[in-house]
Formats: C-alpha cells, structure tokens, sequence
C-alpha cells in the first residue's frame, strides 16, 4: 500500500508558512511504516526538536484505478478518514534550503496517524466537510474540504496519471492552516463532522 500526500492544499497553510500557492498539486508519499493506527500514541523522535502536527482529510482507495477521468473519479473511494501528518519542521526547512526531497522531514516511522473510517454516504457533502483538530481541548485547527486548492477527485485524477492506485492505498489531502509544534504531553483529537474519529497522545 502507498500512502500518498498533498503540500499546500490550503492557501490558508501556504501562507502562514510563507510558502508560494501551488498551480498543480504536491505530491509526495510516506511508506506503510508511516502508519499509526488504532489511537495508539506518539513518541517524539530524538531526531527533531520542532515536529509539527498537520490535520488532514484523508481518503482511502476501495479500487485499483489508472488515468482516472474526473467523470468516475467519484467511484475510487468509500471511506475516509482524518489523519495527522507529523512533520519534522527543522528538517524540512533544512531540506528545503538545500533542494533535498522532503522525506526525512515528512516520512519517519508513524508520522502517518490514521483514525476511524467513516462512510462517504454518512457525510452530508463531500466537498464541504467540516473538520477540526482540538489540542489540550483547545480548537487549533479548524477546516472545510470547500476550501481545498484541489478538490479530491482533481488530485485523484492527477496523482494516478502518475503512479496506478491500488485498493488500500492512503491519500491525506492537505492540511489547513494552525498548525504547530507538538509537546510530550499534548493531546490531540480530530473531529469529522462533529464527531471524533482520531485522538493521539503525544509521549
């Protein structure tokens, strides 16, 4: 399975990062080490002092789909979820700063939370999802996939182009903006739609 990602979804996230709106999406993919399931928590890596948390709106593919046309782009997906994108900000600036890939930054072991799969038809709209991320019970992160740069079916469309998506595979789509470093003792909860469907403690 592939976890596949999209930076700067948000023009909101672009520009508390002072990072330029993108004009197609960004694409960059994590292994299934990444993965974080079942709430289970997060144990800050000794490699960063200044990992990030990033909400996002994340789908999972429920078939295998090549050059997807954005007439089925619909069909290639069931279920989602909210995720956190655990990013290492001092490695990525440092990344970045010397034209390197992203990964260390964005594709260590368990940066990838994943919550509770929910169905597409127990949402009201798909393109207008309300979703939030509270820390230590405090909203810091508050979303609506209506103001996505891309919407879902565009990067579906776009990424298998590129790579075949196969059933399993993961898509987190982007975060808003609020996001911020975390500490060892934080708290994190992500609500879909009024309901919670991601915790993750950090430790």
């Amino acid at each position: 399975m592939k976890i596949i990602c999209i930076g700067r979804n948000y023009r909101d996230h672009a520009k508390e990062l002072n990072n330029p709106v993108p004009k197609e999406p960004m694409v960059f993919m994590k292994p299934s080490t990444a993965l974080l399931i079942a709430n289970r928590p997060f144990y800050h890596p000794e490699f960063s002092t200044n990992i990030h948390y990033e909400l996002e709106v994340v789908l999972k593919i429920c078939k295998n789909g090549r050059h997807i046309t954005p007439k089925f782009a619909d069909s290639y997906y069931e279920e989602m979820t909210l995720g956190i994108d655990f990013t290492a900000r001092d490695l990525q600036d440092k990344l970045k700063g010397n034209g390197h890939p992203w990964e260390l930054a964005k594709a260590f072991d368990k940066s990838a939370a994943i919550g509770e799969w929910v169905s597409k038809s127990d949402l009201p709209d798909v393109n207008a999802i309300q979703f939030q991320m509270h820390k230590n019970e405090a909203v810091v992160q508050d979303g609506n996939t209506k103001d996505l740069i891309f919407s879902f079916n565009t990067i579906l469309c776009y990424v298998s182009q590129y790579f075949t998506l196969h059933k399993g595979d993961y898509i987190f789509t982007g975060t808003p903006a609020g996001v911020g470093k975390i500490e060892i003792g934080d708290s994190f909860k992500g609500i879909l739609e009024g309901k919670e469907v991601l915790t993750c403690n950090i430790k």
